[in-house]
Protein backbone atom coordinates (compact mmCIF):
# COMPACT_ATOMS: atom_id res chain seq x y z
CA UNK A 1 0.00 0.00 0.00
CA UNK A 2 1.24 3.49 -0.86
CA UNK A 3 2.39 5.38 2.21
CA UNK A 4 0.42 8.29 3.61
CA UNK A 5 1.31 11.20 5.85
CA UNK A 6 -0.73 11.94 8.98
CA UNK A 7 -1.38 15.68 9.40
CA UNK A 8 -3.32 18.12 11.59
CA UNK A 9 -4.70 21.60 10.92
CA UNK A 10 -6.82 23.96 13.02
CA UNK A 11 -10.05 24.65 11.13
CA UNK A 12 -12.74 26.94 12.56
CA UNK A 13 -10.91 26.76 15.90
CA UNK A 14 -10.93 22.94 16.02
CA UNK A 15 -8.01 20.57 15.41
CA UNK A 16 -8.77 18.35 12.43
CA UNK A 17 -6.75 15.24 11.56
CA UNK A 18 -6.37 13.98 8.01
CA UNK A 19 -4.21 11.61 6.03
CA UNK A 20 -2.58 12.75 2.81
CA UNK A 21 -1.68 10.42 -0.03
CA UNK A 22 0.15 11.12 -3.31
CA UNK A 23 1.22 14.62 -2.29
CA UNK A 24 3.35 14.95 -5.45
CA UNK A 25 0.30 15.16 -7.72
CA UNK A 26 -1.52 18.31 -8.84
CA UNK A 27 -5.04 16.88 -9.16
CA UNK A 28 -6.74 16.52 -5.78
CA UNK A 29 -9.47 14.29 -4.34
CA UNK A 30 -11.05 14.95 -0.95
CA UNK A 31 -12.38 11.64 0.37
CA UNK A 32 -14.76 12.02 3.33
CA UNK A 33 -16.02 9.14 5.49
CA UNK A 34 -19.44 8.24 6.90
CA UNK A 35 -21.24 9.21 10.10
CA UNK A 36 -19.63 6.99 12.74
CA UNK A 37 -16.43 6.19 10.88
CA UNK A 38 -12.99 7.74 10.30
CA UNK A 39 -10.91 8.83 7.35
CA UNK A 40 -8.93 5.59 7.54
CA UNK A 41 -11.92 3.86 5.89
CA UNK A 42 -10.60 5.44 2.69
CA UNK A 43 -7.16 3.77 2.90
CA UNK A 44 -7.72 1.27 0.10
CA UNK A 45 -9.22 3.60 -2.49
CA UNK A 46 -6.83 6.40 -1.48
CA UNK A 47 -3.83 4.11 -1.97
CA UNK A 48 -5.11 3.25 -5.44
CA UNK A 49 -5.94 6.83 -6.45
CA UNK A 50 -2.59 8.07 -5.11
CA UNK A 51 -0.99 6.78 -8.30
CA UNK A 52 -2.51 9.80 -10.03
CA UNK A 53 -4.14 12.08 -7.43
CA UNK A 54 -3.29 13.83 -4.21
CA UNK A 55 -5.89 12.39 -1.82
CA UNK A 56 -6.98 14.10 1.41
CA UNK A 57 -8.92 11.95 3.90
CA UNK A 58 -10.14 13.92 6.94
CA UNK A 59 -11.52 12.71 10.24
CA UNK A 60 -14.69 14.70 10.89
CA UNK A 61 -14.78 16.63 14.15
CA UNK A 62 -15.73 14.18 16.91
CA UNK A 63 -14.34 11.18 15.04
CA UNK A 64 -11.00 9.41 14.94
CA UNK A 65 -8.09 11.68 15.82
CA UNK A 66 -9.90 14.98 15.28
CA UNK A 67 -10.94 17.08 18.28
CA UNK A 68 -14.32 16.45 19.87
CA UNK A 69 -16.63 19.44 19.80
CA UNK A 70 -17.13 21.39 23.04
CA UNK A 71 -20.38 22.69 21.48
CA UNK A 72 -22.03 19.55 20.09
CA UNK A 73 -25.48 21.06 19.49
CA UNK A 74 -23.98 23.81 17.30
CA UNK A 75 -21.12 21.99 15.60
CA UNK A 76 -22.27 18.45 14.84
CA UNK A 77 -24.17 19.45 11.70
CA UNK A 78 -23.62 19.80 7.97
CA UNK A 79 -23.21 23.58 8.15
CA UNK A 80 -20.20 23.29 10.46
CA UNK A 81 -18.77 20.27 8.65
CA UNK A 82 -18.85 22.29 5.42
CA UNK A 83 -17.12 25.18 7.19
CA UNK A 84 -14.40 22.77 8.31
CA UNK A 85 -14.03 21.40 4.78
CA UNK A 86 -13.79 24.90 3.34
CA UNK A 87 -11.15 25.93 5.88
CA UNK A 88 -9.20 22.74 5.19
CA UNK A 89 -9.28 23.32 1.42
CA UNK A 90 -8.24 26.95 1.86
CA UNK A 91 -5.33 26.14 4.17
CA UNK A 92 -4.09 23.40 1.84
CA UNK A 93 -4.22 25.82 -1.08
CA UNK A 94 -6.65 23.70 -3.07
CA UNK A 95 -8.18 25.35 -6.11
CA UNK A 96 -10.52 22.95 -7.89
CA UNK A 97 -10.78 19.34 -6.76
CA UNK A 98 -12.87 16.19 -6.84
CA UNK A 99 -15.02 15.06 -3.90
CA UNK A 100 -15.69 11.47 -2.88
CA UNK A 101 -18.03 11.03 0.08
CA UNK A 102 -19.49 7.99 1.79
CA UNK A 103 -22.90 8.58 3.40
CA UNK A 104 -22.47 11.66 5.63
CA UNK A 105 -19.29 12.52 3.73
CA UNK A 106 -21.30 12.66 0.53
CA UNK A 107 -23.92 14.87 2.17
CA UNK A 108 -21.15 17.26 3.23
CA UNK A 109 -19.85 17.34 -0.34
CA UNK A 110 -23.33 17.99 -1.74
CA UNK A 111 -23.90 20.90 0.65
CA UNK A 112 -20.40 22.29 0.03
CA UNK A 113 -20.71 22.05 -3.76
CA UNK A 114 -23.90 24.10 -3.56
CA UNK A 115 -22.54 26.73 -1.15
CA UNK A 116 -19.03 27.65 0.01
CA UNK A 117 -17.16 25.34 -2.37
CA UNK A 118 -19.35 26.02 -5.42
CA UNK A 119 -17.10 26.22 -8.46
CA UNK A 120 -14.26 24.47 -6.67
CA UNK A 121 -15.71 20.96 -6.44
CA UNK A 122 -15.21 19.63 -9.99
CA UNK A 123 -16.98 16.29 -9.68
CA UNK A 124 -19.01 14.69 -6.92
CA UNK A 125 -18.94 10.95 -6.18
CA UNK A 126 -21.65 10.06 -3.69
CA UNK A 127 -21.35 6.67 -2.00
CA UNK A 128 -24.87 5.53 -1.06
CA UNK A 129 -26.27 8.92 -0.16
CA UNK A 130 -28.77 11.28 -1.78
CA UNK A 131 -30.76 14.45 -1.08
CA UNK A 132 -33.24 12.50 1.07
CA UNK A 133 -32.70 9.67 3.54
CA UNK A 134 -35.04 6.79 4.34
CA UNK A 135 -36.37 7.45 7.89
CA UNK A 136 -36.15 3.80 9.06
CA UNK A 137 -32.46 3.69 8.09
CA UNK A 138 -31.80 6.94 9.94
CA UNK A 139 -33.41 5.45 13.03
CA UNK A 140 -31.30 2.29 12.67
CA UNK A 141 -28.11 4.35 12.45
CA UNK A 142 -29.13 6.57 15.38
CA UNK A 143 -29.74 3.49 17.49
CA UNK A 144 -26.33 1.89 17.03
CA UNK A 145 -24.28 5.09 16.68
CA UNK A 146 -25.87 6.92 19.59
CA UNK A 147 -25.24 4.09 22.03
CA UNK A 148 -21.81 2.70 21.17
CA UNK A 149 -21.12 -0.58 22.96
CA UNK A 150 -18.02 -1.29 25.02
CA UNK A 151 -16.13 -4.56 25.14
CA UNK A 152 -13.38 -6.08 27.22
CA UNK A 153 -11.27 -6.96 24.17
CA UNK A 154 -10.49 -5.67 20.70
CA UNK A 155 -11.46 -9.09 19.33
CA UNK A 156 -15.00 -8.63 20.65
CA UNK A 157 -15.16 -5.15 19.12
CA UNK A 158 -14.08 -6.57 15.77
CA UNK A 159 -16.87 -9.14 15.90
CA UNK A 160 -19.33 -6.32 16.59
CA UNK A 161 -18.02 -4.32 13.62
CA UNK A 162 -18.29 -7.37 11.37
CA UNK A 163 -21.97 -7.56 12.29
CA UNK A 164 -23.00 -3.91 12.14
CA UNK A 165 -20.97 -3.22 8.98
CA UNK A 166 -21.83 -6.43 7.14
CA UNK A 167 -23.68 -4.31 4.51
CA UNK A 168 -20.28 -2.91 3.42
CA UNK A 169 -19.86 -6.08 1.37
CA UNK A 170 -16.65 -8.04 0.95
CA UNK A 171 -13.71 -7.20 3.22
CA UNK A 172 -10.61 -9.33 3.65
CA UNK A 173 -9.53 -10.52 7.08
CA UNK A 174 -6.81 -7.86 7.05
CA UNK A 175 -9.29 -5.15 6.10
CA UNK A 176 -11.64 -6.07 8.96
CA UNK A 177 -8.67 -5.96 11.33
CA UNK A 178 -7.58 -2.55 10.05
CA UNK A 179 -11.14 -1.19 10.22
CA UNK A 180 -11.23 -2.22 13.87
CA UNK A 181 -7.78 -1.01 14.86
CA UNK A 182 -8.26 2.40 13.20
CA UNK A 183 -11.58 3.04 14.95
CA UNK A 184 -11.07 1.94 18.54
CA UNK A 185 -10.50 3.90 21.74
CA UNK A 186 -10.06 2.66 25.29
CA UNK A 187 -12.37 3.86 28.05
CA UNK A 188 -11.17 4.81 31.57
CA UNK A 189 -12.38 1.43 32.85
CA UNK A 190 -10.16 -0.37 30.33
CA UNK A 191 -12.85 -1.49 27.92
CA UNK A 192 -12.75 -0.58 24.23
CA UNK A 193 -15.38 1.25 22.18
CA UNK A 194 -15.70 2.85 18.71
CA UNK A 195 -13.55 5.96 18.29
CA UNK A 196 -16.10 8.76 18.11
CA UNK A 197 -18.03 11.17 20.31
CA UNK A 198 -21.50 9.67 20.93
CA UNK A 199 -22.88 13.22 21.03
CA UNK A 200 -22.37 13.51 17.27
CA UNK A 201 -25.65 11.62 16.80
CA UNK A 202 -27.45 14.66 18.20
CA UNK A 203 -27.27 16.03 14.66
CA UNK A 204 -30.52 14.16 14.03
CA UNK A 205 -32.16 15.78 17.06
CA UNK A 206 -30.79 19.33 16.92
CA UNK A 207 -30.83 19.57 13.10
CA UNK A 208 -33.63 17.23 12.02
CA UNK A 209 -33.84 18.57 8.46
CA UNK A 210 -30.08 18.57 7.88
CA UNK A 211 -30.15 15.83 5.25
CA UNK A 212 -33.12 17.19 3.26
CA UNK A 213 -31.07 18.61 0.39
CA UNK A 214 -33.18 18.71 -2.77
CA UNK A 215 -32.74 22.47 -3.07
CA UNK A 216 -28.97 22.10 -2.98
CA UNK A 217 -29.16 19.16 -5.39
CA UNK A 218 -31.23 21.06 -7.95
CA UNK A 219 -28.70 23.91 -7.92
CA UNK A 220 -25.76 21.72 -9.03
CA UNK A 221 -24.36 21.73 -12.57
CA UNK A 222 -21.32 19.45 -12.20
CA UNK A 223 -20.76 15.78 -13.06
CA UNK A 224 -22.19 13.58 -10.30
CA UNK A 225 -22.01 9.83 -9.90
CA UNK A 226 -23.90 8.01 -7.17
CA UNK A 227 -23.05 4.49 -6.06
CA UNK A 228 -26.06 2.75 -4.55
CA UNK A 229 -25.60 -0.49 -2.66
CA UNK A 230 -28.14 -2.84 -4.21
CA UNK A 231 -29.54 -3.67 -0.76
CA UNK A 232 -29.25 -0.14 0.66
CA UNK A 233 -31.88 0.82 3.21
CA UNK A 234 -30.73 4.46 3.29
CA UNK A 235 -30.89 5.51 -0.37
CA UNK A 236 -34.31 4.45 -1.61
CA UNK A 237 -34.80 3.48 -5.28
CA UNK A 238 -37.26 6.33 -5.91
CA UNK A 239 -34.76 8.87 -4.59
CA UNK A 240 -32.01 7.37 -6.78
CA UNK A 241 -34.31 7.62 -9.80
CA UNK A 242 -35.11 11.27 -9.02
CA UNK A 243 -31.36 11.94 -8.83
CA UNK A 244 -31.09 10.69 -12.42
CA UNK A 245 -33.89 13.01 -13.57
CA UNK A 246 -33.36 16.33 -11.82
CA UNK A 247 -30.58 18.75 -10.89
CA UNK A 248 -27.24 17.51 -12.24
CA UNK A 249 -28.87 14.31 -13.56
CA UNK A 250 -26.47 11.93 -11.84
CA UNK A 251 -25.21 8.66 -13.18
CA UNK A 252 -26.47 6.14 -10.61
CA UNK A 253 -24.65 2.81 -10.44
CA UNK A 254 -26.03 -0.13 -8.46
CA UNK A 255 -23.25 -1.93 -6.60
CA UNK A 256 -23.84 -5.65 -6.21
CA UNK A 257 -23.28 -7.47 -2.95
CA UNK A 258 -23.55 -4.36 -0.75
CA UNK A 259 -26.06 -2.46 1.33
CA UNK A 260 -25.20 0.79 3.09
CA UNK A 261 -22.53 1.49 2.09
CA UNK A 262 -20.06 -0.06 -0.39
CA UNK A 263 -16.61 -0.32 1.20
CA UNK A 264 -14.75 1.17 -1.80
CA UNK A 265 -12.08 -1.47 -1.42
CA UNK A 266 -12.07 -3.54 -4.63
CA UNK A 267 -10.95 -2.81 -8.23
CA UNK A 268 -14.52 -2.43 -9.52
CA UNK A 269 -15.10 0.41 -7.06
CA UNK A 270 -11.79 2.06 -7.99
CA UNK A 271 -12.73 1.98 -11.68
CA UNK A 272 -16.02 3.76 -10.97
CA UNK A 273 -14.21 6.50 -9.06
CA UNK A 274 -11.74 6.96 -11.90
CA UNK A 275 -14.60 7.19 -14.42
CA UNK A 276 -16.36 9.81 -12.31
CA UNK A 277 -13.28 11.99 -11.88
CA UNK A 278 -12.42 11.76 -15.59
CA UNK A 279 -15.74 13.51 -16.32
CA UNK A 280 -14.60 16.70 -14.64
Amino acid sequence: MTDFVSRYLVCEGREIHFTEWGAQHDEVVIAWHGLARTGRDMDDIAAHLAGRYRVICPDTIGRGLSQWSPQPAQEYCLRFYVALATSLADQLGLGRFHWLGTSMGGAIGLRAAATTLRGRIRTLLLNDIGPRLAPPAVERIRTYAGNPPAFATVGELERYFRTVYAPYGFLTEAQWRRLTETSVRRLPDGRVTPHYDPAMVRQFIDHPADYDQWEAWDSLAIPVMCLRGEASDLLEPDVAQAMRERGPKAEVVEVAGCGHAPALNVPAHYALAERCFAAG
